[in-house]
């Protein structure tokens, strides 16, 4: 069967798998952006818990996708619950670093005029701080939810959702029918749905950014 014919044949099954892989990444990094943007603002201006938080986080980053995946197995089983927590510990990182650069970039005179007004340390961080360090930190959420994508199609490994079924699908009967289709799809899928997340996140940043700030 080509490749044409196989995507007319099977593209319910792959929009159903596209449309769970995207889900189960939205949930994570939002999630992600949850913890990270409130542990980013709970340690900014303390360089040495700054410091830890970014020490721990970062470390996740150097274990290899599928040993994560596989270590959760024990806490969380099979499926969605380990998919997502996989997802959220590699998520919070980029995010975390990206809120406290963002939050350290903010001019220290515009918060020193904040503060002359008589705003409190809560008032500047939401009305003055945060707004003007938030293009960075959507930066932080944008590379997150990249990066997340392709992180997930490995858990299929683990009974996850999505795209994975299809590219791990086909490795495993590589040589059989349909295997190279199932392949080429789900990584084409992959492809695809990081690119349409980036172009969404595009869209979100000029929409919530103020002209001067662009």
């Amino acid at each position: 069967m080509s490749f044409s014919d196989y995507l007319a044949d099977r593209w319910p099954t792959i929009a159903r798998e596209m449309a769970e892989h995207a889900e189960v990444v939205l949930i994570a990094v939002g999630i992600a952006a949850v913890v990270g943007i409130g542990l980013g603002i709970a340690v900014e201006g303390r360089p040495r818990l700054s410091r830890l938080a970014l020490g721990v986080t970062g470390t996740m980053l150097t274990v290899p996708s599928l040993a994560l995946f596989g270590l959760l197995i024990p806490l969380f089983g099979l499926g969605l619950a380990p998919t997502i927590t996989a997802l959220v510990l590699y998520a919070v990182f980029p995010i975390l670093r990206n809120t406290i650069t963002g939050l350290e970039s903010v001019p220290g005179a515009v918060e020193e005029a904040a503060r002359g007004m008589g705003m409190g340390r809560a008032s500047r961080m939401l009305r003055i701080r945060l707004p003007l360090a938030w293009p960075v930190v959507l930066t932080g959420v944008r590379v997150a939810t990249i990066m997340t994508v392709a992180i997930a199609a490995i858990a299929a490994a683990v009974a996850g959702p999505g795209l994975g079924e299809l590219i791990f699908g086909g490795l495993s009967r590589i040589g059989g029918a349909n295997a190279l289709n199932d392949t080429l799809a789900g990584t084409l899928g992959v492809a695809l749905l990081a690119l349409a997340l980036d172009l969404m996140f595009a869209v979100v940043s000029r929409l919530t950014t103020p002209r001067g700030m662009r």
